[in-house]
């Protein structure tokens, strides 16, 4: 995914980063996990962009586009990011909501796995 300003987005799965990139630097990114139970979903942990970067509509750019990879893959977004959270909400058209067992599935999954995030 590129956007207008030259920042071009890449998936890691396997390091559970979705990665927003100028040219070779790396200048925001999410970080989630992918949970299998009680249903597959993605699930965002935490935003970061560069303050150098800040005001650039990154962190809106990442969260997009990990609604548009789960509606790709034909799964949910379970956000327990506070950005993705608050961006979801603003754009309901674009980030359905996830079903609270999925939600409380992810808390879970973060309690259970501490200094995972």
């Amino acid at each position: 995914m590129s956007d207008d300003g030259g920042i071009h987005i890449r998936d890691d799965r396997a390091a559970g980063r979705l990665a927003a990139y100028a040219g070779d630097e790396v200048v925001g990114r999410v970080e989630y996990f992918v949970l299998d139970e009680p249903a597959r979903a993605l699930v965002p942990v935490h935003t970061i962009v560069e303050p150098a970067h800040e005001g650039k509509g990154i962190a809106g750019s990442l969260a997009r586009e990990l609604y548009g990879i789960a509606g790709r893959e034909g799964v949910a977004v379970a956000p327990l990011c506070p950005y993705v959270v608050k961006w979801a909400a603003r754009h309901p058209d674009e980030a359905p909501a996830a079903d609270p067992a999925l939600m409380r599935a992810a808390e879970e999954w973060v309690t259970a796995h501490p200094g995972r995030f």
